[in-house]
């Protein structure tokens, strides 16, 4: 059951080529056949801006050696050979641009769809997984991994691939122009650079993980701090959170410094080895010069073909890190991807169909931890068009009922049934369109009231939600509103007061016009009067539909048409609130001591 938890805490490490291919089918869509010709057209002029390349250095040293001579003639030819460079230069400049240009769709493209992916993917992961993890770390991950892909394309496809043919090509031309000496030189120089660059680069890795985690804690404390402001300030504990923020702040200032430390160690470790070869191959022509066999040209030959080998070598370090880091922060959005889905349609699962809207707990077994269990072997049964309650003492399971209703958890054991119908094997999209909750923390979207209202059904009209306004008692509210149903509610709602929030999820409630109907305990952070205005409400919308209360003050569901009563997950009395009293047992108990309390709390006023 924590398996699912376990995973998102794993360190997440890449894997090289398979995560590369996992990627493929996203830069090569099989549908789009425009985006395939994009990267065709795209590699096209990769090749032009090579061929170019190659002619460059040999048209500079023709032109040197031109130079040599007084003849008219030939300062023509070196004339045209200094034009014939500098048009190769341009032209290189323009298609490497134009390149640039086609291929950004494609790469912007892959990149989007990768992230709707995610997001669809985040959605269906079941609550245990939402519970167990940071959301600021969750954006994160999404983040980096949508940030890493564009960049590590680029350079995968115009820096790898390029500079692995312009070494092949350089290799020929220097082994047909001066032998093997400077082809072996070369490629011994190659080499070592990349080992040194892979060592130093393996080391710098496991630094930037770090730094990256530290970077999540950071962002993650600074998001749960900010989500619970008001609990800050209740608390007077300002200072205390700076504290906390400042400690991982801080963490990955140190962490930061290490990795841009490695950085120098690297960049030095690069330019020696580069300026050797350098100065080896040079001085190597220069002998050669001296004794009649080499122009003075072919010196500018070898040090144009070895600058523009050098240039992508110079960025093999950046390159590596970016493709390493790219890899790293993709391997952890297909671990989002990969993370096993709890809760699933069952194959072929059909649409649930609602005629009777009746709502059966049979011999339900459920826990949220393997070694503890909420429900144990719970059974009830809600007639369809009843009000129905649920009270019972803390930690008895009542607000579970309200998660396994609507497909957050599976039970381990027994059936839900509505309308006869195991909601395990229908389709959860109809399950919960079928069901509406108004539940006890009533979380608004940071947009306006109308927005809130309107999200209980896609497509919902200006007349659909002055009607559910008109239901939930909200007219007076939104008459006093200068903007009225364009009035901004805030991060979480928290600009309305809890019995406002809580009219806006019954209205949104409303305008989902569901057939059964749960109530978790929603009035219990409301004061007195508003409770009784809620309830009232409360009642109305229940007309007419089936409805489960789920509550803790028992004085708000007496005058429900059956009551039911947990202890210990399982159901120990079952009546009318009259029958129940009678009874002497549980219920009555719950209702003398609440009633005690009251009395209490009247004779201190």
């Amino acid at each position: 059951m924590a398996q699912a938890a376990n995973d998102t805490k794993r360190a997440v490490r890449h894997e090289g080529w398979g995560t590369l291919r996992r990627f493929i089918p996203y830069l090569w869509p099989k549908d789009q056949p425009g985006l395939k010709a994009r990267i065709v057209i795209a590699l096209g002029f990769i090749a032009l801006s090579m061929a170019l390349q190659f002619t460059m250095p040999a048209l500079l040293g023709m032109a040197v050696d031109a130079m040599g001579s007084i003849t008219p003639r030939i300062s023509t030819f070196a004339m045209l050979y200094v034009l014939a460079y500098s048009a190769a230069r341009l032209s290189g400049v323009v298609f490497d641009n134009l390149r640039n240009l086609v291929f950004e769709r494609v790469g912007q493209q892959a990149t989007a769809q990768l992230a709707e992916n995610v997001f669809v993917q985040l959605h269906r992961l079941s609550l245990r997984f939402h519970l167990a993890r940071r959301t600021g770390e969750v954006i994160k991950v999404i983040e980096r991994g949508t940030k890493s892909i564009d960049t590590m394309l680029y350079f995968l496809l115009f820096n790898i691939a390029p500079t692995v043919i312009l070494l092949a090509g350089t290799a020929a031309i220097f082994y047909v122009k001066f032998g093997w000496t400077l082809v072996v030189a070369t490629a011994i120089a190659v080499v070592a650079y990349i080992w040194t660059t892979r060592a130093i680069t393996e080391w710098r890795t496991h630094l930037r993980e770090n730094m990256n985690r530290l970077d999540g804690h950071a962002l993650s404390r600074a998001v749960d701090s900010l989500l619970n402001y008001e609990t800050v300030k209740y608390f007077a504990a300002e200072r205390r959170e700076a504290d906390r923020y400042t400690r991982a702040t801080r963490a990955y200032a140190d962490a930061a410094v290490k990795s841009e430390n490695s950085l120098a160690l690297l960049n030095i470790a690069q330019a020696a080895i580069t300026n050797l070869l350098m100065a080896g191959a040079l001085a190597f022509t220069v002998k050669g010069w001296a004794e009649g066999r080499y122009s003075a040209g072919q010196l500018v030959f070898v040090q144009g073909y070895l600058t523009q080998l050098f240039r992508p070598l110079d960025m093999l370090g950046m390159v590596y890190r970016t493709i390493r880091q790219g890899l790293i922060d993709m391997a952890s959005m297909f671990e989002l991807i990969d993370t096993r889905v709890e809760v699933q349609d069952a194959p072929g699962a059909p649409a649930l169909v609602v005629q009777r809207p009746t709502l059966v707990f049979d011999n339900v077994v459920f826990g949220y931890e393997p070694d503890r269990t909420i429900l144990q072997g719970l059974s009830f049964e809600v007639p369809a068009g009843s009000q129905v309650a649920v009270v019972g003492p803390s930690g008895a399971g009542k607000s579970t009922i309200a998660r396994l209703v609507f497909r957050f958890y599976d039970p381990w054991s027994g059936r839900i049934l509505i309308d006869g119908q195991d909601i395990r094997e229908v389709t959860q999209e109809s399950l919960r369109a079928a069901v509406g909750i108004v539940p006890q923390d009533s979380v608004l979207f940071n947009d306006t009231i109308g927005y809130n209202i309107a999200y209980g059904r896609d497509g919902a009209g200006p007349a659909d939600i002055e009607a559910a306004a008109r239901g939930a008692a909200l007219t007076d509210l939104i008459a006093r509103l200068p903007q009225g149903f364009d009035t901004e509610v805030g991060e979480r709602g928290l600009k309305l007061s809890g019995g406002e929030k809580q009219r806006v999820a019954i209205a949104r409630t409303l305008v989902k016009n569901p057939p059964i109907l749960l109530l978790d305990e929603a009035t219990s952070a409301l004061d007195t009067r508003t409770e009784q205005d809620i309830l009232a409400t409360l009642h109305n919308i229940s007309t007419g539909r089936t409805s489960l209360s789920i509550a803790h003050r028992l004085s708000t569901i007496a005058d429900a048409d059956r009551i039911f009563v947990l202890d210990n997950g399982l159901l120990a009395e079952s009546g009318s609130h009259s029958e129940l009293l009678r009874r002497d047992g549980l219920y009555a108990d719950m209702w003398n001591r609440q009633a005690n309390e009251v009395e209490e709390v009247q004779a201190a006023e």
